[in-house]
């Protein structure tokens, strides 16, 4: 099977999700469209240089409705002759799209292709899609829906996790994205966003908050507390699906949970020939992909099954994995992670996570590929894995080795 290799990761800013963060002013398709230019400049890329873009991205309304993707080349510089194709695996979107493009690469279909995502949750809001999973009765009684938020505080109660280890992962998270920035750690995937005159709107994470410490952490209140306990009561729905619990642990909040933000990320991968016919060194390889769905109402565990079948699938052991990426959705996602696999803390999302610097719901897939990739540049080492809980009860994963 042809080798699909990573040759460039680039990504946006995260900006805040609200109509005061400073992307706000731009639209999805823009975004996405300055970040392809990026790559093809950054690339050299001329002509019908790609098979394909792939584009993730979660709340497909609006203006991120249609097939995003297609309109993002057409606004782009890219080749008209590049089509574009628009996927949706919720959280775990933009790590899909390059995972189907490295697999499409692998089986021949194409040397290359751009793969990644995009979400702007504060022009388009998260939900406003009405997704069945959420609205349609019949759905949510069979598959027990609640919440995100109560999902990751039923992982809480099941697993033994107290609101101070949630709030201890969120400052560590907070402090890591700190240094990640003081020391220039993201400088090779940045690409800043500048207005139509060329001025710069965003050239670093907005979300960040650097004076975060237990103390103010310990002040902020549970958020899921009063749709859980009071109306409409989602902590009823979660002991009917789990009768052992006698209640739900609500620990989480604004600051142990991912922020909402805006934000694009693109991964280019191509096989052999593609490099050598671009001048390209390959950065890394993709070592080996995969999914699985999972319980849906706890809904958040899928990072732990989903390392399991890609581990197995590739013949590798938890212990030959030099790094970890799980995205920080919520503080208890990434606990469960670290007690299933006994892995060390100081391997896995070394740079901070998204509750740090935020989720861009459709990108974060090819963000924390991307941030993988220059953490083991960064540390010399070979093998990474990145993961991701994504909703409905799913998982994704996808393992890549330095070249």
């Amino acid at each position: 099977m042809t080798e699909a290799y990573i040759y460039d990761a680039a990504r946006t800013p995260r900006g805040k999700g609200r109509p005061d963060g400073s992307l706000h002013e731009v639209s999805s398709v823009a975004l996405s469209a300055r970040l392809l230019n990026a790559v093809k400049a950054r690339n050299g890329l001329e002509g019908h240089a790609v098979e394909d873009v792939i584009w993730g991205n979660v709340t497909q309304v609006m203006e991120q409705g249609g097939c995003l993707a297609r309109s993002a080349v057409l606004l782009s510089d890219l080749d008209e002759r590049i089509p574009g194709l628009s996927i949706n695996r919720f959280c775990a979107s933009g790590m899909e799209a390059v995972n189907i493009a490295a697999n499409q690469v692998r089986g021949g279909a194409g040397d290359a292709y751009i793969a990644g995502g995009v979400e702007m949750m504060g022009r388009v809001a998260m939900g406003s899609d009405g997704a069945a999973i959420a609205v349609d009765p019949a759905l949510t009684f069979k598959t027990y829906f609640v919440p995100q938020g109560i999902s990751a505080d039923i992982i809480a109660t099941k697993f033994g996790f107290t609101r101070e280890q949630a709030d201890a992962l969120a400052a560590e998270s907070q402090r890591r994205a700190v240094q990640a920035w003081a020391e220039g750690r993201f400088a090779k995937s940045i690409v800043p966003v500048l207005d139509q005159n060329g001025l710069t709107i965003l050239d670093r994470d907005e979300y960040i908050r650097p004076d975060t410490t237990l103390d103010t952490l310990a002040g902020l209140k549970p958020a899921f507390k009063d749709m859980g306990e009071v109306m409409p009561g989602f902590d009823k729905v979660a002991m009917l699906k789990y009768p052992e619990l006698s209640g739900v642990n609500h620990i989480h909040h604004a600051g142990n949970s991912s922020g909402i933000v805006d934000g694009a990320a693109a991964v280019l991968i191509g096989n052999a020939e593609f490099g050598k016919a671009h001048g390209l060194t390959p950065r890394a390889r993709i070592r080996a992909t995969t999914k699985i769905g999972t319980d849906p109402t706890i809904m958040l565990t899928g990072p732990v099954p989903v390392t399991e079948k890609i581990l197995r699938d590739s013949g590798l052991s938890i212990s030959d994995i030099d790094l970890f990426e799980v995205n920080e959705a919520f503080s208890s996602v990434v606990l469960r992670f670290m007690q299933a696999f006994d892995v060390d803390p100081a391997r896995v999302n070394a740079n901070g996570g998204a509750i740090a610097m935020g989720h861009p719901l459709g990108a974060t897939g090819a963000i924390i590929i991307g941030t993988l990739l220059d953490e083991l540049e960064r540390q010399d080492k070979t093998l990474g894995l990145a993961t991701l809980c994504v909703a409905s009860g799913m998982g994704a994963a996808t393992i890549i080795e330095r070249v």
